[in-house]
């Protein structure tokens, strides 16, 4: 005599099930992004413009210090770029090195932007972490 095998029968579904999931949509670099609570497990994910940006400077910066171009307006020239746009991205070559990191790995807050990253802003690295709150998360 052979025993059958048990025969697995799921529990019957609702026909509706409500989940609740707070979070806020907030604004970033023109685009709408979905912000979950403190606490929640968040998928890091770097601002491509800041990052794009970063590279840029230190490219750029990198350029005038081998001096392939003598002045930024010979660079900004070669790149088909107006020279202010060039020396406010230029600027961010001065951010402290942990400000960098952080928008590298995406854990800066909705308040870093490139926009606000272009405007004027302190030298000095602690004023710096000040004036965005960039603190590493």
């Amino acid at each position: 005599m052979t025993r059958a095998a048990p025969v697995y029968v799921p529990a019957p579904m609702p026909e509706a099930m409500t989940l609740h999931v707070p979070f806020r949509v907030v604004k970033r670099g023109g685009r709408k992004e979905i912000q979950l609570p403190e606490g929640a497990l968040q998928h890091r994910r770097s601002d491509s413009a800041l990052v794009k940006a970063l590279g840029r400077a230190y490219r750029w910066k990198r350029m005038l210090e081998n001096g392939e171009f003598a002045t930024i307006g010979d660079l900004a020239g070669s790149e088909s770029i107006a020279h202010s746009y060039m020396t406010r991205v230029l600027r961010l070559t001065l951010l402290a090195p942990d400000i960098v990191e952080v928008v590298l790995d995406g854990r800066h807050g909705p308040e870093l932007t490139l926009p606000r990253m272009l405007e004027p802003f302190p030298a000095d690295w602690a004023a710096q972490r000040s004036h965005w709150k960039a603190a590493p998360r």
